[in-house]
Parts: C-alpha cells; sequence; structure tokens
C-alpha cells in the first residue's frame, strides 16, 4: 500500500482534495472536494443510495435476512430542535477529554496522545510524540535522548518498560514529557470538551436561541419516525436511509479527512420486531461488509470488530465496526470506517420520554400542575401497532452509520497503485494508477482522437458528445497518445476510446481497459451499451 505523503499528494495534484481556505493559510479539519473528488464522492453517495435504498426490491428476501423488508429516504435538517440533543444524550454525554500544554499552549486529545515510560538511571518519564505511527518509536527515543541531555551512541543506556500506549493510560501527569514541551510536567490535567457546534437562531442571539449543528443525522431519523410511518404507509420491518453533513469540533483533526470537523454521512436507521432484532444485526453486518468489498476493498484490508462492552456507548446493546486497514496506522492497525450498532429502543423511548402500561400498552405521560409532561422528551406516542395481530411495541433499532468521506479515502488508498505500461513508443515504464472501481471512478472514460487532423477530432468530438448525454466522460487532443493514457490512469479513468485512421472507414474505435491494458477493436454503435455494461458488470 502507498504512503499517505504520496497519496495526498496525488489528491492535490489530480484535483481530488484540498485543504479549505488555503490561499488564507487553511483551516484545519475542513476540505473541498476538487474536480475529480466531488464525481468520486457522489458516485459512492448514489451507488450506497441505491444499493440500499432506491434499488432495494421489498418483495424478496435478501441472502441472510430474517424476511423481507422495506425501505425509503429521508432528508433531515442540520439545525433542529436544541431539545433534541438533550434527550439524545448529546447534550449531557457527546465530549471528549482535552489536555492542555502550559509551555507549548497547544491543545490536544486525551485519548490520541501515544507515548512510553523511558527510564535513564534513576529517572522514569512517559515520553509522548504525535509521530505518524512508523515513525513513534524513533521519535520516541529521540525525544528522550534529548530530554536526558544524550547522544545518540548512549541510546542503549534507555529502557522501556511496555509497549506504546495512550496518555489516558496515564495517571501520574508530573512525569509527562508534552508532544511540544521541553520540560516534564507541563500538561494540565484533562477536562471535559463538548463536540457539538453552538449557533444561534433569530437575531437576538440570546440564551434561548441557542442551537447546535447536527453532530450526527440519525436523530433526524427517529423524531420522523411517526411522520414516515404514516405518509409512506410502510410497516416493520423497514429502513429510513438518510445521506447528509454532521459536524463535530473535533480537538484535533487529523490524517487528512480520517477525522473531520465536517464530514458527510450514509446513514440507515432499520426498525424491526424486538424478538428479531438480533438476527437483523447480524444480517446489517453481513451485508454492509460484502458491500465494500463488491467495490473493491480488499477482504485482507477489512476487520469486522465487535466492540467489548466497556466500549459501548450509552444507547448500544451491541456494536460493531468496520475498519479499514489505512496507510497511517501501523502494520496491524485498522481505523473505523462504517459502524453497525444495536440500539434497541433507546432512541424513541428517550423523544417519547413517556411510560407503558404493562397491562394495555399505551403510553402514559405525566403532568404537571400546569398541564405540561414532566419529562424532558416530546410526550408524543411513538410506539408501532402491528395490524395483523394488534401487539404495540417500541421497535428495536439496528444502525448501520458510514462515513461518506472515510469510504473515499479509503478507495482511494486500496486504488492506488504503481505499476508498469507500454509508453507512446512501446516501450515499458512505470506508471501510477488509481484502479477505482468503475462504478465509482469520477470519469468513466476518456475519448481521444489519435491525431489532430484528418477528421479524427470531428468524429471523437461526436463520440464524446454522445457519451457525454450518460456519463461523465473526457475529450482530450494534447500531446501523445501514451502520455493521455497516464494522465487518465492517474485520475482513475477505466476506460479509454481512441479515434483512429480507420475508424472514419470502418466505424470502429479502439478501447482500452485500465487495469488490464487490454486494448479492443470496437464497433461505434456498440460503444455506450459496451461501457455501461462493464460499469456494471
Amino acid at each position: 500500500m502507498a504512503s499517505m505523503e504520496n497519496i495526498v499528494s496525488l489528491c492535490k495534484r489530480r484535483g481530488f482534495l484540498f485543504q479549505s481556505s488555503e490561499i488564507y493559510g487553511g483551516l484545519q479539519g475542513f476540505w473541498d472536494y476538487g474536480p475529480l473528488g466531488v464525481e468520486l464522492k457522489r458516485n459512492l453517495k448514489d451507488a450506497w443510495w441505491s444499493d440500499m435504498i432506491t434499488a432495494h426490491n421489498e418483495l424478496i428476501t435478501h441472502a441472510g435476512a430474517p424476511g423481507p423488508f422495506e425501505m425509503v429516504g429521508l432528508d433531515s435538517t442540520i439545525i433542529m430542535h436544541p431539545q433534541i440533543w438533550k434527550c439524545s444524550g448529546h447534550y449531557d454525554m457527546f465530549h471528549d477529554y482535552m489536555v492542555d500544554c502550559r509551555e507549548s499552549k497547544k491543545r490536544y486529545r486525551h485519548d490520541q496522545v501515544r507515548g512510553r515510560w523511558v527510564s535513564h538511571k534513576d529517572a522514569k518519564v512517559f515520553v509522548t510524540t504525535l509521530a505518524e505511527a512508523e515513525e513513534e518509536q524513533a521519535e520516541i527515543e529521540r525525544r528522550a535522548l534529548k530530554l536526558f541531555k544524550l547522544r545518540p551512541k548512549d541510546a542503549d543506556g534507555l529502557t522501556y518498560d511496555g509497549p506504546s500506549t495512550t496518555l489516558d493510560k496515564v495517571d501520574d501527569f508530573d512525569k509527562v514529557l508534552g508532544p511540544d514541551a521541553k520540560e516534564v510536567g507541563t500538561l494540565t490535567p484533562p477536562r471535559e470538551f463538548n463536540l457539538m457546534f453552538k449557533t444561534t437562531i433569530g437575531a437576538l442571539g440570546g440564551e434561548d436561541d441557542y442551537a447546535f449543528l447536527r453532530p450526527e443525522t440519525a436523530q433526524g431519523i427517529f423524531v420522523n419516525f411517526k411522520n414516515v410511518l404514516d405518509s409512506s404507509r410502510v410497516a416493520l420491518p423497514f429502513g429510513i436511509g438518510q445521506i447528509g453533513k454532521s459536524f463535530r469540533n473535533e480537538i484535533t483533526p487529523r490524517n487528512f479527512t480520517f477525522r473531520s470537523r465536517e464530514f458527510e454521512q450514509m446513514e440507515i436507521e432499520f426498525f424491526c420486531h424486538p424478538a428479531q432484532s438480533q438476527q437483523w444485526y447480524q444480517y446489517w453486518r453481513d451485508r454492509r461488509l460484502a458491500w465494500y468489498q463488491t467495490l473493491g476493498l480488499a477482504r485482507e484490508s477489512l476487520l469486522m470488530r465487535e466492540h467489548h462492552v466497556d466500549e459501548l456507548a450509552h444507547y448500544s446493546v451491541g456494536t460493531a465496526d468496520i475498519e479499514y486497514a489505512f496507510p497511517f496506522l501501523a502494520p496491524g492497525q485498522y481505523g473505523e470506517l462504517e459502524g453497525i450498532a444495536h440500539r434497541g429502543d433507546f432512541d424513541l423511548r428517550s423523544h417519547m420520554e413517556g411510560k407503558l402500561d404493562p397491562s394495555t400498552n399505551p403510553m402514559v405521560v405525566e403532568k404537571d400542575e400546569f398541564g405540561k409532561p414532566k419529562h424532558r422528551g416530546s410526550g408524543r406516542d411513538l410506539t408501532y401497532r402491528d395490524e395483523a395481530t394488534g401487539e404495540k411495541f417500541v421497535p428495536h433499532v439496528i444502525e448501520p452509520s458510514a462515513g461518506a468521506d472515510r469510504g473515499v479515502l479509503a478507495f482511494l488508498c486500496e486504488a492506488y497503485q504503481e505499476d508498469e505500461a507500454p509508453d507512446e513508443n512501446g516501450q515499458m515504464k512505470s506508471r501510477l494508477v488509481m484502479k477505482l472501481h468503475p462504478r465509482l471512478a469520477p470519469i468513466k472514460a476518456a475519448v481521444f482522437p489519435l491525431v489532430k487532423k484528418d477528421g479524427m477530432p470531428e468524429l471523437a468530438q461526436e463520440i464524446y458528445g454522445e457519451l457525454k448525454q450518460d456519463m461523465n466522460v473526457y475529450y482530450d487532443e494534447k500531446g501523445a497518445v501514451g502520455r493521455r493514457y497516464r494522465r487518465q490512469d492517474e485520475a482513475g479513468t477505466p476506460y479509454c476510446i481512441t479515434v483512429d485512421g480507420d475508424s472514419l472507414n470502418d466505424k470502429t474505435v479502439t478501447l482500452r481497459d485500465r487495469d488490464s491494458l487490454e486494448q479492443t477493436r470496437i464497433k461505434i454503435s456498440e460503444l455506450h451499451a459496451e461501457i455501461k455494461r462493464r460499469i456494471h458488470a
């Protein structure tokens, strides 16, 4: 797998990703998608929406599913009633711990600062670093030598206690050398930091006007549960899908787009009977893992990790993460790509905040002397009634939640390869190629006239115009064909079409495959259908 340095360089050079506000020095944790990047991200979201929502056949039972089910979509607002975040637990519990350095004046997330206990003679210090995983040990050794005033040749005089670990495993901060500090004991005790972005609604801007940018898209689905149920006439089991922006005020955004302050989520809230929830949980785990493989992520680069009971969120009955071996991690380590959570009935109950009468099962809402509900929820009945059996219950929820930006990053990392291909003179030379799945590729095909004369550009432009009606196609007539091929290889374009002298007579063109390098002669009249077939093969 390529290094992150090479991937980041390609992303900027070819227009996949740019640092936000770069001409003003950039804004940490925010990224802009360039011409190729915006197409790649849109294709990923379109593939997810099609495969999960619009192309879903509710009349058949999918492999591994307990039975048939329905899927619908939603697009909720970014700013919602602030009480939603109180009921969901975000206002009280959605926080990280941060530490400040009194010497460097920098701030760090408590659980992201790594280091090792290092001893020299009678002194023992926890030496920290922010270096990438593969450089971590070398940087810890360099900083320890400098702290103890030793030369590199004296490195054998250092002893290490145990493997590297995070700062949240350390109790004595007086013995910690901060990541950018020269002295020991400069870090403050950890304190809570709420991750939600606060804003105001209206012109007055008083305390009663506070609101928040949503930290997740899920709550917009939960508060619309009854609206969807009543308007769509869906019946359990069914899922509601949503793609949208979320915002988290991360203390230390890092690793390119992996941890950002503004990001896009692709989420499903799947509502089912409590008795079947474990079966649906297993189904969605298996299906979502398989989806990434069908679009090109290697199985050996993916990991399904079940959360230990100590890791579970306050709402979770069980959670499994689909993780990917990102290049910025050490060998054998994985980063979260998608989480599949069994949320039980926590969310709907939280937004009701009433009591169910066990004898008749209606919701009972207690009120104060002024006739107002004595709870923080909406007071609305969000239970479900099965028309066939008459049973009334609060559905359980299975939530497959994927990050579109992390997905794009994973597919970019997987696609980046270096191999050999013939140049314009037929000589084998190294090439950089982005082997993106054709469904995800920003440009589906590129059209080249072999030379800029003899009617070839006119025919190539005609082919380009016809294909452009149905897919993103690129036209290029500048430079040798070999160089044009390489430019498209770097962009991830799966097919190149060359119009030559014979094309004017026999109405055929050369179709070149990016991965196999195979060149096929094909009729112009069959070109569109053939490319579509290959994209969806």
